[in-house]
């Protein structure tokens, strides 16, 4: 798979994670993370690290669940089965994820 379509179904999974809050609080938390984090909703995807801080910093505890609807979401969009584990790591479960796709003609971003 090409990396703007692993770019792509990552952003769209996130929008969906956090659209689980609903519409307005997940563009309130998109304008939080670029006016307070510095970090454009278009570039998260390739600084996952520094997204999950500021879901940290942000949410404190309740994090994690947003990163599990996230994640479930990306699994769900590249038609992996996800596995819900406390041991789960956002970041390791979306390079897991990179690693195991399918190939590009098989994944769908809706």
């Amino acid at each position: 798979m090409h990396q703007d379509n692993f770019t792509k179904i990552m952003l769209a999974a996130i929008e969906e994670g956090l659209s689980s809050l609903g519409d307005s609080p997940k563009d309130a938390i998109f304008y939080h993370l670029e006016s307070s984090f510095q970090l454009k909703k278009e570039d998260i995807p390739s600084n996952l690290t520094e997204f999950k801080r500021a879901l940290e910093r942000i949410f404190g505890p309740g994090a994690p669940y947003l990163e599990k609807a996230i994640t479930k979401s990306l699994y769900g969009k590249l038609g992996l089965d996800f596995k819900d584990e406390k041991t789960n790591d956002f970041i390791d479960s979306a390079h897991d994820a990179r690693k195991r796709i399918k190939p590009a003609g098989e994944v769908k971003i809706e």
